[in-house]
């Protein structure tokens, strides 16, 4: 699947052939094509890590560890973005009889992952961004120098 324009440009802009050059296929794949990673294989599924989780296509950052939670759905989840202008969300009706929030990267438009809503998760937003691990990067907090 391709993704549809949102209609507005991007602080970080390529072409697709640019992308591609940036980017593993897989990495293209789900970021640039919307594709989604299988359940239980992502790097960052069931990782514990404190730090901030960013853009694998541009760098920006999107969520924290501080929101992410075990789902046990297959794939990162998050209750919160970052920021509320670090992801975009637009209707994503590629599965007939569906419709589901598709998120991206406000700061290049790169495909994140979904949004869901009331699924009875115990978090403060009710919302679960399941995001798909080859979209994002880890960048652990630095520890303490010792001393």
């Amino acid at each position: 699947m391709t993704m549809k324009p949102s209609d507005r440009s991007y602080a970080v802009e390529r072409t697709e052939e640019e992308w591609k050059a940036a980017l593993s296929p897989a990495e293209y794949q789900v970021l640039r094509q919307a594709g989604t990673e299988r359940p239980f294989v992502g790097e960052y599924t069931d990782a514990k890590t404190v730090g901030t989780y960013a853009c694998r296509a541009c760098g920006a950052e999107l969520f924290t560890s501080e929101t992410k939670f075990d789902s046990h759905c297959g794939w990162p989840s998050f209750f919160s973005p970052l920021a509320g202008e670090s992801v975009e969300l637009l209707e994503d009706r590629s599965l007939p009889g569906r419709p589901r929030t598709e998120v991206r990267c406000a700061t290049c438009g790169s495909h994140l992952g979904h949004v869901f809503e009331g699924e009875g998760y115990d978090t403060p937003t009710d919302q679960r961004y399941c995001i798909n691990s080859i979209s994002l990067t880890l960048h652990p907090k630095d520890e303490p120098a010792a001393g």
